[in-house]
């Protein structure tokens, strides 16, 4: 699958990937162009599937962090598929995961501040499609944050 000079770039890339091609090259002690057509194939094999921006929700004055756990009334076949399609459309949820179990679905929404959520909670939230039960948990402090993988 990986070869250690694929898992060296993945090692360096992972903390940093917007350090240049030459800096991460050296670091995998590698050529650039050798580092390139390693990423490009990696890219093409979905190993790496993309870069992201991390921004600081609350630098942009969002104060709240709230996961809500929501279990579905799943009476209604496709209930899964309407409520997944309705809570995608909220822009304060960042994040949508299901699970097997008591809870169906986490949603990740944040908020200016809590009146902001409470309105949100309340005008978009509740009244998405199929909800039997839902659970507020409000984010407290985030203690380790990160997809770096030992590689």
């Amino acid at each position: 699958m990986l070869d250690e000079l694929d898992r060296r770039i993945l090692r360096h890339l992972q903390p940093d990937p917007a350090r240049s091609m030459a800096d991460l090259a050296e670091a995998a002690r590698t050529t650039p162009a050798v580092c390139s057509r390693r990423l490009a194939r990696l890219r093409a094999r979905g190993v790496l599937r993309g870069q992201a921006a991390v921004i600081d929700w609350h630098a942009l004055g969002y104060e709240v962090h709230v996961s809500l756990r929501v279990t579905l009334d799943k009476t209604q076949s496709n209930a899964f598929d309407i409520f997944l399609r309705e809570a995608k459309t909220v822009p304060e949820v960042l994040e949508i995961q299901t699970f097997l179990g008591v809870v169906d679905v986490r949603l990740v929404v944040i908020a200016r501040d809590m009146a902001h959520y409470q309105h949100l909670y309340r005008a978009r939230i509740l009244t998405l499609p199929h909800i039997a039960d839902i659970e507020a948990l409000v984010h407290v402090a985030e203690i380790k944050s990160g997809e770096v993988l030992p590689l």
